[in-house]
């Protein structure tokens, strides 16, 4: 079975755990009602990327939360290139599924929509 990635961002508006964790969920409820037949059990791994201006919580906990404990995350910061968007959460979805990469619905929420204007909702 194919492995295909599914790329999402989001911005918050403070170094805030509570905030990071609501905007992570947001962004993974996000991607879950665009992808409707993505499952948990489906999931290779997810990776988390934040901006070095986000230190107060994992957001990888946001998916535990979610009842994703089975699900291999891994959390790093992102590459501080000048001019980048601050207090920025991505993420990296890796999934099992037949689906064509053209089928797959990618998902970039808030200030975050800049970096694939393409793509964003």
């Amino acid at each position: 079975m194919p492995v295909r990635g599914i790329r999402g961002a989001i911005s918050v508006e403070a170094d805030q755990a509570e905030l990071v964790l609501e905007a992570t969920r947001e962004m993974l409820e996000a991607i879950l009602q665009a992808n409707p037949s993505l499952h948990p059990d489906d999931i290779a791994s997810i990776t988390f990327t934040v901006t070095m201006d986000l230190n107060s919580v994992h957001p990888a906990r946001a998916a535990r939360e979610m009842g994703w404990g089975q699900v291999p995350l891994l959390c790093g910061l992102e590459i501080p290139v000048p001019g980048g968007l601050p207090q920025c959460i991505r993420v990296l979805l890796h999934w099992n599924t037949e689906l064509l990469q053209s089928e797959i619905r990618h998902m970039y929420l808030r200030k975050a929509s800049v970096l694939r204007p393409d793509l964003a909702k």
